[in-house]
């Protein structure tokens, strides 16, 4: 559970990066240290930012390049992608659309989902069938955006899987809850779903008060459905604020060369309560137009979540969550999330 935190951690990922799939990764004093600050880090804050991760400088600037250059269009033009049940709930939202606890968000989007065919699910995974809705314009975003997801999740659009960022994260998190840098394979996360999300939030006008709006938070606060989240947010605006067991709103500012990262709902789960999944939100207050995007690396879509053996022993033996299925959730969600 989150503790009474005043800032959010920095961890250096590297060793973990590199050495993850060394047989002998558990003997490695380099990998240890960085395991020990992800427990302890996922145990206080349930957010931290990572550096050494990487993913090349160029690309994570890249994408949110492309992404201003998508929200800068016409409205005309990105409703050529509207999001809708019959798309899959992919593609474009506009601002106000999306709605957190029955609040309207100021914000507007580019969601996209790991592509499901008819029937690969059954009927739990009916409602997410589909594909991605590109634009065309800007002509390179979908090449851009792809190559982001490759280099995060390291499955489905490349044939290298030297890197999948968010798979090594995980490993570590496995080892920092004392189970097998494997715990999370097979079939919990073995052929992990993902979603992507390409988010613009629009400053605030500073004409008077004159087009402002009704209400300043560009995302209510909420918790995210999976297993971790890699935040990518544009330089010089603060915005993101995770919330403290104390009630305090703790900004996340934006550090070059880092994501911050945060765990969901099924980790939370799986650690019996030992790690938490903190409420965070969004307010830009600057008169910049700020830009995120935000990569969640989710269980499989069907897996069945409950804790793990490993978490009950360290938590008296008692199970204090029943069994979720994934899949079900976040569909859930989705039949909730928009107007």
């Amino acid at each position: 559970m989150a503790t009474g935190f005043k800032s959010i951690p920095i961890i250096d990922i590297s060793p973990l990066v590199a050495k993850c799939d060394d047989p002998k990764r558990v003997q490695d004093p380099d990998v240890l240290e960085v395991v020990g600050q992800l427990d302890q880090a996922c145990r206080e804050a349930g957010f931290f930012y990572v550096k050494g991760h990487g993913i090349p400088d160029s690309l994570i600037k890249d994408v949110k390049n492309v992404s201003h250059k998508f929200f800068d269009l016409p409205y005309e033009e990105k409703m050529k992608i509207k999001l809708s049940p019959a798309a899959g709930y992919r593609g474009y939202q506009r601002i106000g659309e999306n709605i957190t606890k029955g609040i309207p968000d100021m914000h507007e989007a580019i969601d996209c989902y790991r592509e499901i065919t008819p029937g690969m699910y059954g009927a739990l995974g009916r409602v997410i069938e589909g594909v991605n809705q590109w634009p065309h314009d800007p002509p390179y975003i979908k090449v851009l955006m792809e190559e982001y997801i490759s280099f995060c999740t390291g499955m489905h659009f490349q044939d290298s899987f030297s890197l999948y960022l968010s798979r090594k994260i995980v490993r570590g998190i496995a080892l920092a809850l004392g189970g097998s840098a494997d715990e999370f394979e097979g079939e919990r996360a073995g052929d992990a779903f993902w979603v992507l999300r390409v988010i613009g939030y629009p400053g605030v006008s500073n004409t008077n008060g004159q087009n402002a709006p009704e209400n300043d938070i560009g995302c209510g606060a909420h918790t995210d459905y999976g297993l971790v989240t890699l935040v990518n947010q544009d330089d010089g605006i603060t915005a993101l604020q995770v919330r403290n067991q104390s009630g305090e709103w703790i900004s996340a500012p934006p550090i070059p060369g880092t994501f911050v990262c945060n765990i969901g709902d099924m980790l939370k789960i799986w650690s019996n309560g030992i790690y938490d999944s903190t409420l965070h939100r969004v307010i830009n207050s600057s008169p910049k137009y700020r830009v995120c995007v935000a990569y969640f690396y989710e269980p499989n879509f069907d897996a069945a979540v409950e804790p793990l053996d490993v978490c009950k022993e360290k938590t008296g033996g008692i199970k204090k969550f029943g069994k979720a299925v994934y899949g079900e959730h976040l569909a859930s969600k989705l039949e909730t999330n928009f107007v």
